[in-house]
Order: C-alpha cells, then structure tokens, then sequence
C-alpha cells in the first residue's frame, strides 16, 4: 500500500463532472463552473470533509498527475482513506481541512515547522491559506496593478507597507512625525530638558537623510567637527554599503567616487541614505562591541498589538573596540551584522560570534545590579513601543497580515538603549546549531499565535490567547486591553471604589497584563 498520493478532489453528481470539469480546469478557473460547484472550491465556504464508500473521487498522485478513483471505505481517522484505481489500492489523505502553504524562502526552519503540523505545500498559483513571503512578493501581492485580493482564510507574514518601519529612511521620519505631534498635543511624553534633548522619545541617534538633509546635516556636523558619522543605504540590508566618515570632505569624495548627483537632484531615482551620529561610547564586553537582534511580532496596528519574543541574542564583533579615526575602515570592529564578521580571521564558527540575552542580563546584574539591568530592559521595551506606536497611524493594518520584525538595539557605556534599525525579513540562516534551534522556535511560537491550534486562517476572528499558547512570546503591548483598563480605572475613581478591588470579574478574565509591566 502506497503513501505517494498527496491529495483528492471529491467528485459527485452534484459536485463535478469528470467528463466536463478537470480539476486541472477547477483550478485555473473556478469561475466558470457551476454555482452548485462552489460549496467545495470557494475558499470562503465550508470545505467537504468526509466521503462516502464509493464517491467517485480525482486522485493526485505525487507527479502531480490526476487520475479517477473510487473510496473502498475511511479509516478512523476520518481523514484517510483507502482508494483504489487503475494503478491499484492506495492510502491517502484528504486536503480537505488542512492548511496549505507556500513559501519563496527556503529556510528549513520555515519548511520543518510547516510540515510538522501537517500542512500540505502548494504553489502560488493554487488555493492557499498561508504564505510565508519575501518582501519582494508582498509588493506583488498587495500592488494596484495585481489586484490580489486576499480571502478571510488567507494569511501572509508582511504588512503591505512594512517599509515604513524598517526602511531606515521613513523609520527616522515617522518618529519625527511622532514627536512633533505629541509636542502639538502638550503630552508629557515629548517633555524636553533644559538642552531641548528628549527625555522620553530620545532613543533614536540623531540623523539625516541624504541628500535632501545634506544642508541641516553641515549645520549639526559643524557643531562637533571631532564627531564620527555612519553612512547608510536606505534600501539594503546585513551591513552592505556600510562606512564611517570624520570629515565633510569624505562625503563629497564619496559622491564623485559613486558618481552619483544625489546632491545636486533630491529625486533623481539614485540611491538614498541615512547618516546618523555614531554611538562611539558602545558598552563593551570583553572589549569588544555588540548589539542585541530581539524579535517582535505585530499581529495588529490599529489597536497596536505586539508581543516580544524573550530569546533574543547579542552579536558581538570580532576585533576589539577602538574608537581610533585610524579603524574607521576596519568593519569588523564597528559592524556587528554576521553577514560581515563570519569573513574574519577571528571568527568563531562554534558560537557565531553570539550571546543569548539571558547570558547578558546575568552578566549585568552580576556588574550593574538587577535593578540597573531591569530598568535597561524596561527601556528596551519602551523604545520599542514607541517605534510601533509612531509607524501605526501609517501603517496599512490589513487583518490578513502579521509580521515578526528584527530589532537592532545597541547599548552604550552609560546603559543607554539605541534603536538602529528594524528588519522587515530577519535573517533565517543558522550559523550555528543553537542559532537553529532559536530561530525553529521562534517560527513555532510565531504560527502558534497567528494560527492557533494550526487550524485554517479565519481573519474575521480575533482570538485572544492563554498565557501557556504563547510559548516564548509575551505581550509586549496590547492597546485594546490597556485603554479598556485605563477606563475602567477612570470609573473606580469616579465611583470611589479601590483601584487594587480584588474579585472583578472584568480582571478575573484577562489572561494577561496589557503592557509587558
């Protein structure tokens, strides 16, 4: 008995005729068979579950070929069945309730955690209920001149502009936007110090964009001529297109260099930048500099709701730290991306050059104190909050979408979180067997959430989790439940009863707190 067939299509009086309607034909177009037809084929419908002994079926086999057939009889599991045809008597199992999937990344941790819920892989051009994606095909998918539209069982793994975070160009803007708009508001959140420094909302390295800030950025550079810069391309990713400058006159080499006019056209179509102030103070651990990579996953924008994943990690540099002007070319002291430091001599292919983040919280507390290193953690997950908070009014909250989302923070000397950048597509690859390990966990609590119990999509429903279902994750934010808390707050007040009042049934409900506090 064979196991090579990987899929039928039921086909009955009422459901489809085998001389007129080839599943071939179903597929590519749908439209055209009958009404009666659609119960089984629209994805929007109930799929037919359970076939009868001897419903005329069409089998495909793993060549992908289809041949008729006919049901012997189900087994117990109500989803396999024995069918025979005219190559002989198979075991099979229905597609019928599964979730089918696609993906243009073809990472093993992806195609493993797909396959271990018994998931059936189909491709782009066939019903699918969830699509891993690149961010190449998402502007495909969601562009004006596709015309996709997604069904309530679809899923994908981007918001449809996801740039506006993680291009670091429009991230810097957005947070700008972001403040000046609760400066307009008076809320205490923009309060500036006697410098005119934010006190809460300074978490980004003060930056230009080039060339159409080239003018503001002399004027700042000029303050401090002693200041280093680094040099970024807007649009590219793992350290590419990377350098420092101390000089103005490194910027204007590196213009007739490139040979570009982004000085002289702003929209000239030739590749934008982002220069900010480098953070020369890093915290170094064993003299060497790193940043932390801490995953996100937003499941929604309007209401904001976020979840950090815990097992984060620190990559460290391969060379000690210098801020000597004579290392400025050297990026193995000052890029941490492992894109860049595995090409060094001193690279650890054991380790990867990485640190868990639970590593580097014992490590603070054993030299900071726990309560220096938990209020830094405190901050870190501000930083974050505030960065989904600015993007939201922007960002295209389409209910078929979620996105797990990279976070670049660097800490300085003085404890001082940085946001750097934030990836749209954190990197997959496994540089080590523990970087695979966190990276299949961190897809299996990912779906966990965004498909609960492994179960076709259904973007009409908005489940709320237990604790346990989140696996490594935890809020990090929830809007809806913290402005619900914050009314209810208001209405104790108003009506004299204790906020701590124990026995609420409204409190006796909630799975979690609304803020990672």
């Amino acid at each position: 008995m064979s196991r090579r067939l990987r899929s039928i299509i039921p086909v009955t009086d009422k459901l489809l005729q085998p001389q007129t309607c080839k599943p071939d034909t179903v597929q590519l177009r749908r439209e055209q068979c009958q009404a009666n037809q659609k119960s089984y084929y629209d994805r929007a419908a109930k799929p037919l579950t359970v076939l009868e002994q001897g419903a005329n079926v069409y089998s495909q086999q793993s060549n992908g070929q289809w041949t008729p057939a006919v049901v012997s009889h189900a087994l117990e599991d109500g989803r396999s069945y024995i069918i025979q045809n005219a190559e002989g008597v198979f075991c099979f199992e229905s597609m019928a309730g599964k979730v089918k999937w696609v993906t243009d990344i073809e990472k093993s941790v992806l195609i493993n955690n797909f396959e271990k819920r018994g998931w059936l892989q189909v491709t782009d051009s066939d019903d699918w209920n969830f699509y891993w994606m690149s961010i190449q095909t998402i502007r495909n998918v969601f562009s004006v001149d596709t015309g996709y539209r997604l069904s309530d069982d679809q899923m994908v793994n981007h918001f449809p502009n996801h740039y506006e975070l993680t291009r670091k160009d429009l991230m810097i803007k957005n947070i700008k936007r972001y403040r000046k708009e609760l400066e307009k508001e008076s809320s205490p959140l923009a309060e500036k110090d006697e410098n005119g420094k934010y006190l809460y909302l300074d978490f980004v390295p003060v930056t230009f964009m080039l060339p159409a800030d080239y003018n503001l950025f002399v004027e700042e550079f000029r303050k401090s001529p002693s200041s280093t810069w680094i040099m970024k391309p807007c649009g590219k990713a793992q350290g590419k297109g990377i350098f420092l400058i101390n000089k103005l006159s490194q910027i204007k080499k590196w213009s007739r260099d490139s040979r570009t006019s982004t000085f002289v056209a702003a929209n000239s179509g030739k590749e934008a930048y982002v220069i900010s102030l480098y953070i020369d103070n890093p915290l170094l651990i064993g003299g060497k500099k790193f940043d932390l990579r801490l995953y996100v996953l937003v499941t929604s924008y309007r209401p904001l709701k976020c979840y950090m994943y815990k097992l984060g990690f620190c990559r460290f540099c391969t060379v000690k730290y210098t801020p000597s002007t004579s290392e400025l070319d050297n990026m193995f002291v000052h890029l941490t991306n492992v894109a860049i430091q595995k090409h060094g001599d001193d690279y650890n292919h054991v380790h990867g050059g990485k640190w868990t983040v639970s590593n580097l919280r014992l490590y603070l507390e054993s030299t900071r104190g726990r309560d220096v290193t938990n209020h830094l953690f405190d901050q870190i997950h501000w930083i974050i909050v505030q960065s989904l908070k600015a993007v939201a009014p922007v960002m295209n909250n389409d209910k078929h979408c979620f996105e797990c989302y990279g976070y670049d923070i660097i800490i300085d000397d003085k404890l001082k979180p940085w946001l750097i950048e934030v990836n749209a597509s954190p990197s997959l690859t496994s540089s080590t067997a523990n970087d695979r390990i966190l990276k299949y966990n961190l897809i299996n609590d990912t779906l966990n959430i965004v498909t609960p119990n492994a179960e076709i999509p259904d973007c009409r429903w908005n489940r709320s989790l237990p604790k346990e279902a989140l696996g490594h994750y935890q809020v990090l934010y929830d809007e809806e439940q913290a402005l619900s808390e914050s009314a209810e707050r208001d209405l104790r007040s108003r009506s004299g009863q204790p906020l701590g009042s124990k026995g609420s049934r409204s409190s006796s409900v909630r799975p979690f707190p609304a803020t990672w506090k």
